[in-house]
Formats: structure tokens, C-alpha cells, sequence
């Protein structure tokens, strides 16, 4: 099994089952286009599947977590992270605390001043596949293969 798994809510809050909202929230993921890297653990993966018409996820490089916690991390009250942040949380910058969320070794929700999830924009030029479908029907959701570059895309 892989160290942690990169997920995105990529539909809204829009007719949404209560049992799904709950587990999203579980997940950190309370509105559309929000990222959260989680450590991969069978009960993770167990509340992926269950909100898998909703989300999409992919096992996390240490590249693209570095990126995502460059660019897109905040603390609270939206403020970017600083050089004093890194240097209390005990990571010399972002490409260190990026390997450790890949590895699975560190978890944004016990980041103190860190906020649990990533603000994304939609993705440039649009989706490629169905927003509507699984990613073997030839969609986005679920596990998908392609959504690094996705979230490339979407930084």
C-alpha cells in the first residue's frame, strides 16, 4: 500500500447524502476543489470507497506534495506559510514537509498552525474526462490514475 493518498472533492454540496457530508467532513473536504494529502490506513481507504462518486484520489508523490504545500498551504486566516512556520513545525522548507505527508510519516491535521486542506482552483483548460463518472467509465472520480496532473493543472 502506498504511504498517503492525495484526494479532491470534485463535486459541490449540492444533493448530497448526509452520511457522505459527514464522512467528508471526516475527511476535511467540506466544499468543491478542496485537497487534503491523508495517510493511506484501511480505514481511510474504506471512506474513500464510500464517497468515491464525489472524490477522486491517487497515492501522492513527494514532487507534488512538495508543490502543494508551496504554493497552496495556508494557516489560519488564509495567511501563507513563512520561514519561521517551517522552522517550528521542524522541516527545513516545503520539498521536506512535502516527502514527509508522501511517506505518510506527518499529517496536515496535526500541523498546528497549518490549515488541514488545500484551496484549489478548477483546473485549466477544463476536465478532460467526465466529472459525472468513475474514472474506469472513462470519468474523473474514484481512484484516478491521472490526477496528478489534474492537480497540476488546478495549483
Amino acid at each position: 500500500m502506498a504511504g498517503a493518498f492525495l484526494v479532491v472533492r470534485i463535486k459541490g454540496q449540492a444533493d448530497v447524502p448526509h452520511w457522505a457530508v459527514r464522512t467528508m467532513e471526516l475527511l476535511k473536504l467540506d466544499k468543491k476543489y478542496r485537497a487534503t494529502i491523508l495517510p493511506a490506513r484501511d480505514s481511510t481507504a474504506g471512506m474513500l470507497q464510500k464517497v468515491q462518486h464525489y472524490v477522486s484520489w491517487t497515492e501522492v508523490d513527494a514532487g507534488l506534495a512538495g508543490e502543494l504545500v508551496e504554493k497552496r498551504a495556508r494557516k489560519r486566516g488564509h495567511r501563507r506559510l513563512t520561514k519561521d512556520d517551517m522552522d517550528r513545525l521542524g522541516f527545513a522548507g516545503p520539498a521536506e514537509m512535502g516527502s514527509a505527508l508522501a511517506e505518510g510519516s506527518a499529517t496536515l491535521s496535526k500541523m498546528d498552525p497549518l490549515l488541514p486542506w488545500f484551496s484549489l482552483s478548477p483546473p485549466r483548460s477544463g476536465f478532460k474526462r467526465s466529472t459525472k463518472r468513475l474514472y474506469g467509465q472513462k470519468g474523473v472520480l474514484g481512484r484516478n490514475a491521472e490526477l496528478g496532473d489534474i492537480v497540476r493543472r488546478m495549483i
